[in-house]
Formats: C-alpha cells, structure tokens, sequence
C-alpha cells in the first residue's frame, strides 16, 4: 500500500498536469486587480488545521481532529489544493455512480478541491478559484489576512463553504514542506 502523502503528490501531480493542458488550449486570462505572484509561496505544503470558529469562541474541526491535505503552488502562483478527513466512510457499493444519498453527502463534506491562482502582497493573501469540488466557489476571487512564521502559514476565510450562515469564519493552517 502506498503512504498516504505519495498518493497525495502522485494525485497532486495529475491534476496539475490536467490543468496546464487544459490552460495551453484555452488560456484564461488572470484578473486585472490579481497582484504578482509572491515567490516564496511556491512549493508543497501540508495541512496542519482547517476549522471553523463561531462567534461565540467555539470551533469546529471541519475535517476531524487529524486533517489530510496537500497544496502546492508553482512559481506563477498557480496552484491545487485537496483537504481531506483522514477517516472517511467509503461506498457500500464500491462504485463511485452507486452511492447513497448519506454517502454522497458525506463524500461532499469529508473533501474540499479547487484549483486556481494565488498570490500575496503585505499580509493578505489573493486568490483567484477557477475550479472547486464546491461549485458556488468556481471564479470566485477573495483575500484572506494571512501570517508566515518559520514554515507555518495560517490564513482566515470570511465565508467558509459550511458554517458561514452561523456567523463562522475559516482558520486555516499549512506547513511547507521540505
């Protein structure tokens, strides 16, 4: 069985090499006000934490206590990121076009994709979404506050994709990995 960070940059990989054909044939241009992308952001990083905290201090681990997740950016700031629950329920069926309704949602909860552009200016994170597995983030433009200290960047998300009805906020943590 393969370790579970060799799936994650062997998948990370694909997907990367499906978008930069995808982009060759049709490009799409960047949006005007997107910043330069920042060279130190380039790289892998793994995630750390991913929750979201409510206004009343409590928080709520979005992908349980031990989150999986890869993100890696190139050197233009383009960039593909998957988190993932480390414990995920699977399919009854073993078929990905038979699942049941609790197994989709499921699925859809356990695992957040998208791909897009990134870049950083100051202390604020701008990121541009072309593709979400969350389809209302797809073209989506947005800037978060961030912090780099040593090899950890952490981030907030004003609208998560769950919780934001409630008031919450996104907190996300990353380590660069070397």
């Amino acid at each position: 069985m393969l370790p579970t960070r060799l799936i994650f940059a062997l998948c990370g990989l694909a997907l990367g090499l499906v978008v930069q054909r995808a982009q060759a044939a049709t490009p799409t241009p960047m949006p005007e006000a997107m910043p330069i992308s920042s060279t130190w952001l380039a790289g892998a990083w793994t995630l750390v934490r991913v929750d979201n905290v409510y206004p009343d201090g409590r928080r709520v681990e979005l992908y349980g206590p031990n989150p999986q997740g890869l993100w890696l950016i190139d050197a233009q700031g383009n960039y593909m990121m998957q988190m993932v629950r480390a414990e995920r329920t699977r399919f009854a069926a073993n078929d990905k076009s038979q699942g049941t309704a609790e197994e989709y949602r499921a699925a859809a909860l356990d695992s957040n994709a998208h791909f897009g552009h990134v870049s950083a200016d100051g202390s604020t994170l701008h990121t541009h979404i072309e593709h979400a597995s969350f389809p209302n983030w797809d073209g989506k433009d947005g800037t978060s506050a961030y912090s780099l200290k040593g090899d950890e960047l952490s981030y907030t998300v004003a609208k998560p994709s769950s919780g934001a009805a409630e008031g919450a906020h996104g907190e996300v943590v990353w380590r660069r990995l070397r």
